[in-house]
């Protein structure tokens, strides 16, 4: 088994794969995301690679490899698709355009307007923006919250489609998601929150089969 990037209160995550967290509204999603950023307080120990970062502010985890698209994308509206990236990295100049180039490249609707405004691009657009935005630092441990949130279904497929290959390259990735059947067909473990605790784990295939999920998702 690849080593773990993620532990916090019986969860964990590993390099190269992809775990859908599933829950309804309030079942606490939002809420361990912000935990495992720093943003909240955990009532535990939160390991990133082995290191209790319990202690450490948002900038310290984030230097440490954790990347995050927030739910409803919350791109610099002003700035140009260029600037968003830019303004997101840590590395120095010349790294830093190499990043933004490399992110060009891997989402070509981004790539086709690179000087425009946020605030005009489309839904599925600024989804992607967010996600080549958190993909700057390159992450070891990617947070994604309810990214299929308002998109077109082509949209979702082409975001989904490119989770797997991601973890592929040894990332690890956290899909926060209401809508099991999409997550599950992208990730290869699956964790059920319900009021903040977990409630069921399994494999992608064991829980997309299961008929009692509907029932445990409906928990909150």
């Amino acid at each position: 088994m690849n080593a773990s990037v993620l532990e916090i209160g019986g969860l964990s995550v590993y390099a190269g794969e992809v775990v859908a967290l599933l829950g309804g509204n309030g079942a606490g999603k939002t809420s361990l995301l912000e935990t495992i950023l720093g943003f909240r307080s955990a009532p535990g120990p939160v390991a990133l690679s082995g290191r209790d970062v319990s202690a450490m502010a948002v900038e310290e985890r984030a230097a440490l490899g954790v990347g995050y698209v927030p739910e409803g994308r919350r791109v610099f509206a002003g700035l140009t698709v260029r600037e968003n990236l830019e303004v997101s990295s840590m590395a120095p100049a010349a790294e830093r355009r190499r990043r933004v180039e490399e992110m060009l490249t891997l989402f070509p609707m981004l790539g086709e307007r690179p000087e425009a405004r946020a605030w005009l691009l489309s839904g599925g657009q600024q989804q992607m923006l967010a996600l080549a935005r958190a993909l700057m630092n390159s992450p070891r441990l990617l947070l994604m919250d309810e990214p299929t949130l308002g998109l077109a279904p082509v949209v979702v497929a082409d975001l989904l489609r490119r989770l797997p290959q991601m973890a592929a390259d040894g990332m690890a990735i956290l899909l926060a998601e209401q809508r099991a059947v999409l997550a599950l067909g992208a990730a290869s473990r699956g964790v059920v929150l319900s009021r903040g605790r977990i409630v069921r784990t399994g494999s992608a295939a064991e829980l997309a089969a299961d008929p009692a999920l509907a029932d445990l998702m409906a928990g909150g």
